[in-house]
């Protein structure tokens, strides 16, 4: 959540935004909606892993900044746990404005620190933040969030080197949605749907909110932040984009296909991953027979945004999209990912691939040894199926830790050594 608004509009900029809590919805005349909030900030807010994490950095760092996607849950998350301290939104034009114009006065403010909202709008601000945090000395003072990880990281590392810890916060992690009895019962479901706190915050259809989501930030804020001029041919990327979520990344198809320079889709994919939109998994490096494969793969980070860039308008129509098995490897290699991001832990995930076409989804790299991962879609599992992670295994040799496959059925067991695991308890390593 960013902004309380009074009345929401199911196309505009207000339909993603709103209050937790108890929220009563009174239409009035279609399509128009009154939001009314009657709990304080942070009731009925579903808990996040990362809290922990944030609780931690700020005991140990006089500054924290929480990267992530836009209505991820950044503001949320430190308005509640940071409740204590003054919050002001560098979205606001008139604290821009001033924090631009005079930024000693404008933290001068806040004297024992505060919580300083999409602060990439204003990167300037934390040169003159390094010299209040240096003559203050307090841990936990300051808490800052961002949308952009570039914009905000870059600016962060030069002025407040030593000074700041670091997390990203990605939309609801699937035990999140478990614990607080949200995650839906079936599969399809929790793929439409994905991980966005306003589809579980609110009664909101994910396809008018995601609609709504990439209209007013990703068309407005990376057209914006990268110069794009033609609409149509970025809507195009974006489409192309979600078409390609679990594949090898061929940047110069992409570009064919979209119309545009090589160049020109190197700089696009870039926002987008620095946007927590998309995320390249590497290939792991240990040449087990010399003959791998060095192109990263792409992975979409929400597979309801991916769903939705993909014309899928319902859960059943997931059923038989024959996208189905990539969208489902995205959701499982994005858990992954937000396992570790929680933790405060960089990504330690890759994959494997020869150029024979044999392949390990997921590796995981911990403690020295490498715990392979095959993801399949079916909702059973088939002899045919444990090959790969078999000899996978023979060429890692020692290397190799527990094998494990993730699948879209409901039972679990172990299976030649391999242990199988259904999608909603499979056990995520950190």
């Amino acid at each position: 959540m960013t902004t309380d608004r009074d009345v929401l509009h199911p196309t505009a900029e207000q339909a993603l935004h709103g209050g937790l809590g108890t929220a009563r919805l009174t239409a009035l005349h279609a399509p128009w909606l009154v939001l009314t909030v009657s709990a304080a900030y942070n009731q009925h807010m579903i808990p996040r892993h990362a809290q922990a994490t944030l609780e931690q950095l700020a005991a140990s760092f006089p500054v924290v900044a929480v990267t992530g996607p836009r209505q991820s849950g950044k503001s949320t998350l430190v308005r509640a746990l940071f409740a204590d301290h003054p919050y002001t939104s560098l979205e606001d034009p008139d604290q821009r404005e001033f924090a631009t114009d005079d930024p000693r006065g404008f933290l001068a403010q806040f004297p024992g620190g505060a919580v300083l909202d999409e602060v990439q709008r204003c990167p300037a601000l934390l040169s003159y933040l390094q010299g209040r945090v240096d003559q203050s000395g307090r841990l936990g003072e300051w808490i800052l969030t961002g949308s952009q990880q570039f914009g905000m990281v870059s600016a962060v590392t030069q002025s407040l080197a030593g000074r700041v810890g670091m997390l990203a916060l990605l939309p609801f992690a699937r035990d999140e949605l478990q614990a607080a009895q949200q995650l839906p019962e079936q599969l399809n479901e929790a793929l439409w749907r994905g991980g966005y706190p306003p589809i579980y915050d609110r009664p909101v259809e994910p396809t008018l909110w995601y609609g709504s989501y990439v209209q007013t930030y990703l068309e407005r804020d990376v057209r914006q932040l990268l110069g794009v001029r033609d609409l149509t041919l970025f809507q195009r990327f974006l489409r192309l984009t979600a078409g390609r979520t679990g594949q090898l990344l061929n940047q110069s198809a992409l570009a064919e296909e979209t119309g545009v320079s090589h160049n020109t889709i190197r700089e696009w994919l870039s926002v987008l991953e620095a946007s927590y939109i998309i995320h390249r998994l590497p290939p792991h490096h240990n040449n087990f027979n010399k003959r791998l494969v060095k192109t990263p793969k792409l992975y979409m980070l929400d597979t309801g945004l991916a769903s939705w860039l993909l014309g899928i308008e319902s859960a059943q129509q997931i059923d038989t999209h024959p996208l189905r098995g990539a969208l489902f490897e995205t959701w499982v290699v994005a858990e992954h990912l937000k396992a570790r991001w929680n933790a405060g832990r960089p990504s330690n995930l890759y994959f494997w691939r020869d150029r024979a076409g044999r392949e390990v989804d997921l590796v995981i790299e911990r403690g020295g040894r490498l715990q392979p991962v095959e993801i399949k879609a079916g909702a059973t599992v088939t002899r045919d199926a444990l090959r790969g992670l078999e000899r996978w295994c023979e060429l890692a040799g020692d290397e190799a830790a527990g094998a494990r496959l993730i699948y879209a059925g409901s039972e679990a067991r172990e299976q030649r050594g391999i242990r199988i695991q259904p999608w909603r308890s499979a056990m995520l390593v950190v």
